[in-house]
């Protein structure tokens, strides 16, 4: 199918383009960016004038319930989710039920989800088996079915020394390992410790529950340093996290970090009279902890931010606070929530530089024949565009969401900027009917 996109305005941060141009799309792929051939015969024309013209959003942390909940349909519904938000591309954790840790399950989520042509997925494989922390994976049998890097999800590697080993193995074969630095005996709790926590009679995380395990792994790599390993940091939360690696950056160590949108923008008061959807991992910290992470998501110290989408469903939810399953819905609100930041202070170019390119680097080489194209507008290049409205005024109503995770810390707060078209690989994932710009629905 040929698409033409007119009047939007093309902004890619990987090439610093903006401006005003046309889009020229064929066989799923970009052919031309501003001037198009007079020749080219569409079957399609968009007029996106109003609108951004983007890469498609590329998120690295969201969970889609699958392997586990196909009788719920959780894989059609959460997919549906991404594209309305303008994600083409997400990287799954292991953490499913059963855990990603036989190459089998993979190929079977793969196959699934490609057979529903919406966003593409790039699923995380157990580090250890069953994320129990004893014994490595085949990691080179997951990697052949498609894993892009290895995790252990939300589940702390308590033995140092399984974690140096598999850090050793993985640095021996060129695979990245995602951690979530959270020390497992001390990260236990359900809010983040302080004040509000004790006043609330909630069992706290204290920061060092990050910091710990942060020491730990940065004291690891600096042993391996030439081994060419990859270690990707999940959702920093505090800012005595941001600083270690702001210094473990700058001693050489080859780490990555990210951000969810929740720690973004949210504080521990947040929680207010217990609300449950509030209950996050990891927990909300205080205001002080929320501005470093800004501003280290500002200055290239965290290089991406990521939804952290975790449906939960009512019953796990509509429990008393320190009972409720952690998580929350986020796919759809990526890219508001993106732009509201960059509203603040840091720019529209780099909050869609930490959604788009920024994600892209750190995948690297297991993105395959996409590496060259995914994150960016190039000409030649797989055709992900996600066209967003970022004037279209919305308030976040959890029963409109396309999720089946209905629950948000967001809910009730009005944010601009809605995507109203998405391509994945030149195929039309979503559309908005009847979105002219600035029409929020």
């Amino acid at each position: 199918m040929k698409i033409l996109i007119q009047h939007g305005r093309v902004i890619d941060p990987a090439s610093g383009r903006d401006e005003v141009a046309d889009v020229a799309i064929a066989g799923g792929r970009i052919i031309a960016i501003g001037k198009v051939a007079s020749d080219f015969a569409p079957n399609r024309t968009i007029d996106a004038s109003g609108c951004v013209v983007a890469p498609g959003l590329i998120d690295l942390a969201a969970r889609l319930r699958e392997p586990g909940h196909e009788h719920a349909r959780m894989l059609e519904s959460e997919m549906a989710a991404a594209v309305a938000g303008g994600v083409t591309s997400l990287v799954c954790p292991p953490d499913t039920d059963p855990v990603l840790d036989e190459p089998g399950l993979v190929e079977m989520l793969k196959m699934r989800a490609e057979k529903l042509h919406q966003a593409r997925v790039l699923p995380l494989g157990a580090l250890t088996r069953g994320l129990k922390g004893e014994a490595l994976t085949e990691l080179a049998q997951l990697t052949d079915a498609g894993c892009v890097a290895f995790s252990q999800a939300d589940t702390p590697l308590v033995n140092t020394q399984v974690l140096q080993r598999a850090l050793q193995y993985a640095a021996t074969f060129g695979y990245s390992v995602w951690l979530r630095p959270q020390d497992a005996w001390l990260g236990n709790g359900v809010a983040a410790s302080g004040p509000l926590a004790t006043r609330m009679g909630l069992a706290g995380v204290p920061v060092m529950a990050e910091t710990i395990a942060l020491h730990t792994l940065f004291e690891i790599l600096r042993g391996m340093q030439g081994s060419g390993l990859r270690v990707h940091l999940c959702r920093i939360s505090s800012a005595a996290g941001v600083e270690l690696v702001r210094r473990a950056k700058a001693d050489g160590l080859p780490v990555t970090a990210d951000v969810s949108i929740n720690s973004l923008h949210l504080t521990d008061h947040d929680i207010g009279y217990y609300d449950s959807a509030a209950r996050l991992s990891p927990p909300l910290r205080q205001q002080r902890d929320r501005d470093a992470l800004r501003a280290g998501l500002a200055d290239g110290t965290l290089d991406a931010l990521v939804s952290d989408h975790t449906p939960v469903d009512a019953d796990a939810k509509t429990l008393p606070f320190a009972e409720a399953e952690p998580g929350a819905t986020g796919l759809e609100l990526l890219l508001p929530l993106a732009l509201k930041w960059g509203e603040d202070g840091a720019g529209l170019m780099r909050a869609l530089e930490v959604l788009t390119s920024a994600p892209a680097r750190i995948l690297g080489g297991a993105l395959g024949s996409l590496q060259a194209s995914c994150g960016q507008l190039v000409v030649g290049g797989a055709a992900d565009v996600c066209v967003f409205d970022p004037q279209a005024r919305w308030q976040v109503e959890p029963d409109a969401l396309r999720s089946q995770g209905k629950h948000t810390p967001f809910t009730g707060y009005e944010l601009s900027g809605r995507a109203r078209l998405t391509l994945v690989a030149g195929h039309m994932a979503f559309e908005r009917k009847g979105a002219a710009p600035g029409a929020g629905r």
